[in-house]
């Protein structure tokens, strides 16, 4: 999800498989954890949607396979639109948390029955025989007739009814920029089970997990409704819809019948609106995309949305080159009136905004398509890799179509990010997305640090190693949920180097660095570390005569080194809060990390 503003800089923010020597970067060969493993689920969904009252009836039928060691004894559904009520857990958190999100506040509390979101379980079978279940705030309780072995597939048959609420956070109906239906997260939605157990997290604020499977999906709608979503649709003529020529003629006929089909994904999501133009563009050797917004838009905002498809198409290159290839046929960019949110195949945009605006948020957006729809991250723990890795990625794109520069961009970030290390209100990445005291500590958590993470990492290890590592973690983890020890192992194996250090200190406590320049005499300098997580040190000399010189200083623990031009010196053992080392010549000053590519809080005491 897009964060469209920039936390201010200063520090009222927020209250205010061989390891050893270092190796160039080569083709490495990865693989994932030979015990890993994942479930499967195929869904099957007929729905009849009325748009005038807003309710939709749903007939769904899963194939579900168990492919853990595990015997299981139930299962859990989500059912993300039962947050949409006062009383709800959503409703109650943002109502008591000390900085709630604006766009939720007390809007939840003050919903009328016919405005509220709903999903009701009406029925649900287990290969054919009735099942007890209970629904509990946003997750279903399920009891099986038969526990589910290992290997073994089952299928559940459910009906059900719902209500899409007025749309306050992610999907709902006729939100700030008129879009009829945005419909994220409106379907009963199969928990995922992994090694850690099962994934009940309630839909409180946060993101999403879901099992990998194929989606066959029938939308029946009024027949004046234009759908844009994940999948490839079945039937364009049959509807009188041609993707590739844009409207033709409708049938006679009250509703039409959307049928979609979405291969190896994890979610589907789709938005209606009677107002919808579609546009297309294709990207050269890549996906066809589509654009999917008002056609009552203003003259300059239709232009907008005609001026972001080159440059959507740009950035679809960059991406697959830059991390993977994209492996669908096609991808949707979709105004859909709240903020922006990725989803399978497709994105939801605000559509009002100025070019600039759109595009960076269409950025940010379809990276996510690659850190957490390919790489399927479980957001609610790990939303950092998805949301900072997506940050970092999408911001890279922008600078370079853009023409801007994306150094200055990231000094921000590090900025931001250390001034909630030195703010007292940080908690480790390991927290629950939920569980943070404050919704602007997580925002800076998981974009900004999550950024940080890895971009800093471009410096412990070399740019060279940062990019193949990345490329590497693609092409060993996409269509799988990787954790982060899976990230940083893929960087082990690729450098070389010993990295649990910078992902236990970094990411699962709040050490901060800060290392310092002691004392020059003569022509010894003595470093400090101040803070309590270690790095290597890069460091700059100016001597007297003018001449600069740079010296690298190893961390022990990552038991080999970048490569680097600098004079090497020898390794600094973390425990060890002071190092010296001798020049050649007379010191004019010192300055350390002079690129200012490592996260140290305390900029001042880094020259002498």
């Amino acid at each position: 999800m897009k964060r469209l503003f920039l936390y201010p800089l200063c520090l009222t923010i927020l209250f205010i498989s061989c390891k050893g020597t270092s190796q160039t970067p080569s083709k490495v060969l990865v693989s994932a954890n030979p015990y890993y493993w994942q479930q499967h689920v195929d869904y099957k969904m007929d729905i009849d949607v009325d748009v005038n009252t807003y309710q939709y009836k749903g007939k769904q039928h899963l194939v579900y396979t168990n492919n853990s060691p595990d015997v299981l004894h139930r299962v859990f559904y989500h059912l993300y639109f039962n947050a949409f009520q006062p009383g709800s857990e959503m409703d109650v958190r943002s109502r008591t948390i000390p900085d709630p999100d604006r766009r939720v506040g007390d809007r939840i509390s003050k919903l009328q029955p016919n405005e509220i979101g709903y999903i009701k379980v009406n029925s649900l079978k287990q290969n054919g025989t009735d099942i007890m279940h209970k629904t509990v705030g946003t997750i279903l309780e399920v009891t099986l007739a038969k526990p589910i072995q290992p290997g073994e597939k089952v299928t559940f048959d459910m009906l059900f009814d719902a209500q899409i609420p007025v749309q306050i956070r992610r999907s709902g109906r006729n939100n700030s920029e008129g879009i009829a239906l945005s419909m994220a997260q409106w379907y009963p939605k199969l928990a995922e089970y992994d090694v850690d157990g099962w994934h009940t997290d309630p839909y409180i604020a946060r993101e999403f997990y879901g099992v990998w499977g194929d989606f066959d999906v029938k939308i029946t709608i009024d027949k004046h409704y234009t759908i844009g979503g994940t999948g490839y649709l079945q039937n364009p003529n049959e509807i009188g819809h041609g993707y590739e020529t844009g409207k033709l003629n409708v049938p006679k006929t009250d509703k039409l019948t959307w049928h979609f089909n979405a291969p190896n994904v994890h979610d589907f999501t789709w938005a209606a609106d009677p107002d919808y133009t579609h546009d297309t563009m294709q990207v050269p050797n890549g996906p066809l995309l589509h654009f999917f917004y008002k056609s009552t838009l203003p003259k300059g905002k239709l232009e907008n949305w005609k001026n972001l498809q080159p440059l959507a198409v740009k950035l679809m290159q960059f991406f697959s080159e830059h991390i993977g290839k994209y492996p669908y046929e096609q991808y949707s960019v979709i105004q859909g009136g709240d903020g922006g949110m990725e989803y399978a195949m497709c994105t939801l945009v605000l559509g009002e905004g100025d070019l600039e605006g759109i595009f960076g948020t269409t950025s940010h957006e379809m990276a996510h398509t690659w850190f957490q729809f390919l790489l399927a991250t479980n957001e609610s723990r790990d939303y950092w890799m998805d949301e900072g890795f997506a940050q970092y990625f999408g911001e890279m794109a922008e600078a370079e179509i853009l023409n801007k520069d994306f150094n200055k961009a990231l000094d921000g970030f590090y900025a931001v990010y250390a001034s909630l290390a030195m703010s007292g209100k940080e908690q480790p990445l390991t927290t629950h997305a939920d569980r943070f005291n404050y919704n602007q500590a997580y925002s800076i958590s998981a974009y900004y640090k999550g950024l940080v993470f890895l971009s800093q990492l471009g410096y412990v290890m070399g740019e060279d190693a940062l990019k193949e590592t990345v490329k590497t973690y693609f092409n060993t983890w996409s269509f799988k949920h990787p954790k982060p020890n899976d990230f940083i192992r893929v960087a082990e194996k690729v450098s070389g180097l010993e990295l649990d250090w910078y992902l236990t200190d970094f990411a699962q406590t709040t050490n901060t660095i800060d290392y310092g320049v002691k004392s020059i005499e003569g022509n010894t300098i003595t470093l400090e570390r101040i803070g309590l997580m270690p790095m290597p040190i890069d460091v700059t000399v100016t001597y007297t005569d003018g001449s600069t010189e740079d010296f690298y200083i190893p961390l022990r623990m990552m038991h080999g080194e970048k490569p680097t031009t600098a004079t090497k010196k020898p390794d600094w053992a973390w425990a060890y809060p002071t190092y010296s080392f001798e020049t050649s010549k007379t010191i004019k000053s010192v300055v350390i990390d002079p690129k200012n590519q490592m996260a140290d809080i305390n900029k001042e005491n880094n020259k002498k």
